[in-house]
């Protein structure tokens, strides 16, 4: 089978050309392709470690099997900063071996994700059921947003180096996954922890996504409280962020200048 092979930015001066057709067996997976190219072009093996991969516009884990005419990019991390960073909204279902591969580079050590699911049954205050979830994002405002969510963690936690903030769209039903947060570094002690909790805090502040719960009672839209035009918009989760660091003599962060 043959597939078609687009090489970006750096990965494009390596081997010196924009595109070209690949044969493969029938049954051939992302990894393979990466050897056979590690053959084909020697100058490009030293980056393929890193290189990110995508069929079809999608991002693709080492194992995903490839099919004739597959449309494969060939990258390195995206968005700038000391690590890979995918920022998402999507109406796939949300797979966690994909996003964790997205981040991984030869010197990773720890990653740390969190995962935000629907609930069934509420049990905080009044208790209440839920049938599904509708979520609803202001897709190119979010993504923008959720680039200055990461912004804002390399700035304090520069020992971080990857970074994903994915958010699922449309129905969800309980048990299902709406967003994924992870950040991954060289070592647990690096602020994966304290980073990720950060970035869902920070997310439900200023990203423009909003759900609505549905249940037998009726459906209600849940709505933030954020105010953008506040002396220091960023007050609650950067208040968590800066107590956390203080109470982890490990994690010693630059903060970022309001």
């Amino acid at each position: 089978m043959n597939v078609r092979v687009l090489y970006f930015a750096s990965l494009r001066a390596r081997t010196g050309q924009r595109q070209e057709e690949i044969s493969l067996p029938e049954g051939a997976t992302v990894g393979e392709l990466k050897r056979e190219l590690a053959v084909r072009h020697a100058e490009l093996a030293p980056a393929l470690g890193s290189a990110l991969v995508s069929v079809n516009r999608e991002y693709a884990a080492a194992g995903e099997l490839l099919a004739e005419g597959d449309e494969v990019g060939v990258f390195p991390p995206v968005s700038g900063g000391a690590g890979p960073t995918l920022l998402r909204i999507t109406e796939d279902a949300l797979d966690l071996n994909v996003l964790l591969a997205s981040l991984l580079s030869p010197t990773t050590g720890a990653a740390c994700v969190f995962s935000g699911v629907v609930r069934g049954r509420t049990e905080r205050g009044v208790p209440k059921e839920t049938s599904h979830l509708e979520y609803e994002a202001y897709p190119a405002m979010a993504e923008e947003k959720m680039a200055e969510v990461a912004g804002e963690i390399r700035d304090r936690w520069p020992e971080v180096d990857g970074i994903a903030i994915v958010q699922r769209v449309g129905r969800l039903m309980p048990g299902t996954p709406t967003v994924l947060i992870a950040c991954s570094g060289s070592h647990r002690d690096s602020g994966v922890f304290e980073a990720a909790r950060y970035g869902i805090d920070r997310l439900k502040e200023i990203v423009p996504i909003w759900k609505k719960e549905v249940g037998p009672e009726g459906e209600a839209w849940v709505e933030g409280h954020f105010d953008p035009s506040t002396p220091d918009a960023r007050s609650s989760a950067a208040a968590h962020a800066d107590a956390t660091r203080s109470a982890s003599p490990e994690s010693s962060p630059s903060p970022r200048p309001t």
